[in-house]
């Protein structure tokens, strides 16, 4: 409690007292009564002499403890200040101050000076894989060279062109030398930039691009593709802050279905966990009588034409095995096409949206297949700036109908572009 007493002569750690002990004549250990002292009080002005740095401290805690922007909850913990004084004092001397921001500025450039002409090599526990040249590997980093921490072909990979023809000679005149350290000006600057994309690529760790990949696919279907939108914005900020943004969000999305989960209990007035998981139990039942019902139909339909109900037997005789079901032939009556596939409890249904998921239905194709072809297809798009028809059926070894269908899927659905 404010204002209190230190003493000038013991310490450290240094000894405080009350003013009620203090005028006791309290002594504790080293501690003597006629020790010179300091009366310590934060009752002055720091920024506005209307605000004493009592107040300063505590409209910060404030800010940290309800958020920027909630100005009546800050001003109803601070008790002395309205909403409108806190806002005005907040945005008047920690937002806008000039001088706070040309520190920031200045730290900043400082930073930039620090590491503008420094290498780029990667650390020793950073070394990536070392592929063969001209390999999958290879060309999935970029062709990237760990043993020289370079690229076979850098970024504005011809910037020394404008260089070979430059001679620096003593007749020059002043104007042809001025343009001359204009270009070399001009070179440099494009090397800086080549500089800070490597850096980019190092901090975030862009080079073994398949680890990459597999640490994405740990998110949940909707975060993966935050995790894509967001993905240009990192070079704004570093790693750590893009990471935590990332998994931030992830911790959003499982609260918000384990909120969703728990108002399904309340919904059907379920109260405690005991009877939770009866009724997640249940549920389980339900949903696996609907799936034999659901392939019950599906026989039936297959029953009225013999030849079809056959090879249903034979493949479901696969299936049970182990062994991949074969294709199944069209009949020769014509009467009826294979019936759409069932997607419930196979892997990876919750990863697909509503259209990508009727495409599985009506060409038969599981969801973990097809997200291979499309992963597949959309890699190779990015590499060649466009896909043709027949570059997605040498990539894609199945039926070539099949193909077709996914490929004029994600040509009109705007996942890839015609070469």
């Amino acid at each position: 409690m404010e204002p209190y007493i230190k003493c000038a002569e013991c310490g450290p750690p240094p000894f405080f007292l009350c003013l009620q002990c203090f005028t006791r004549g309290f002594e504790y250990k080293k501690h003597q009564s006629d020790h010179t002292y300091e009366i310590m009080t934060s009752d002055f002005p720091v920024l506005d002499p209307s605000w004493t740095a009592q107040e300063e401290m505590a409209l910060l805690e404030a800010v940290m403890d309800c958020g920027f922007g909630n100005w009546q909850d800050v001003a109803n913990q601070m008790c002395t200040k309205t909403k409108e004084e806190c806002e005005k004092h907040y945005m008047k001397h920690f937002i806008n101050n000039p001088l706070f921001a040309s520190t920031l500025l200045n730290l900043k450039q400082a930073e930039e000076a620090k590491t503008a002409d420094t290498a780029i090599p990667f650390h020793s526990a950073d070394d990536p894989p070392r592929p063969t040249f001209d390999s999958l590997l290879s060309r999935d980093m970029a062709g990237y060279m760990p043993a020289r921490a370079d690229f076979i072909e850098e970024f504005d990979n011809y910037a020394e062109w404008d260089l070979r023809d430059i001679d620096f000679v003593e007749d020059d005149s002043d104007i042809l030398h001025a343009l001359k350290m204009a270009v070399v000006d001009i070179y440099h600057s494009r090397l800086k930039e080549r500089q800070r994309r490597k850096k980019i690529i190092r901090d975030h760790g862009l080079i073994n691009l398949r680890k990459f990949q597999l640490m994405e696919r740990r998110y949940p279907k909707e975060v993966q593709d935050l995790y894509e939108t967001m993905r240009r914005f990192a070079r704004i900020v570093g790693p750590v802050e893009h990471d935590k943004f990332i998994e931030s969000h992830a911790l959003e999305f499982e609260l918000r279905r384990e909120i969703k989960r728990l108002q399904e209990y309340r919904t059907a007035g379920i109260t405690n966990f005991c009877s939770a998981r009866t009724y997640d139990h249940l549920k389980k039942t339900r949903e696996e009588e609907r799936l034999k019902r659901t392939m019950l139909s599906e026989v039936l339909q297959y029953i009225q034409d013999s030849s079809a109900c056959q090879q249903w037997l034979r493949r479901q005789a696969d299936i049970d095995s182990g062994l991949t079901p074969s294709i199944p032939m069209a009949s020769n009556s014509g009467r009826r096409s294979a019936p759409p596939l069932n997607l419930t409890g196979l892997p990876g249904t919750e990863k697909l949206n509503e259209k990508e998921k009727e495409l599985c239905q009506m060409v038969r194709l599981v969801p973990g297949a097809y997200l291979e072809y499309k992963s597949a297809l959309l890699n190779e798009c990015n590499k060649q700036g466009g896909l043709r028809l027949a570059q997605a059926r040498a990539l894609i070894k199945i039926d070539v109908n099949k193909t077709r269908k996914i490929y004029d899927f994600l040509i009109r659905e705007g996942y890839i572009t015609k070469a």
